[in-house]
């Protein structure tokens, strides 16, 4: 069975997104007007990017300049996570 070897990763506490004002939105999306998908939340530092069946691919973006890891979707009804190193889709452990 594969497991996910970056599970410490995942913030003790939950985390909050990093936009407040428009907490269910890619902040990089709205400021440059492009369109979102789907929506990934960071659980290092709860970053919300869009997915990479967007045009920007922020979420993967965020990964790559951060090492951050592991993302979980951030839409309703989902609760699965992807860790980028490992390759490997989880089901949600939070």
């Amino acid at each position: 069975m594969l497991t996910c070897s970056h599970l410490d990763a995942i913030a003790v506490e939950p985390v909050e997104p990093t936009d407040s004002a428009e907490p269910a939105s890619c902040r990089e999306c709205l400021a440059t007007g492009a369109v979102w998908v789907h929506l990934r939340r960071c659980l290092t530092c709860g970053r919300i990017g869009c997915c990479d069946s967007s045009t920007n691919k922020h979420a993967s973006r965020h990964y790559e300049a951060t090492g951050h890891p592991l993302i979980a979707s951030h839409q309703p009804g989902e609760g699965w996570i992807w860790c980028f190193p490992d390759r490997l889709l989880l089901d949600s452990v939070e």
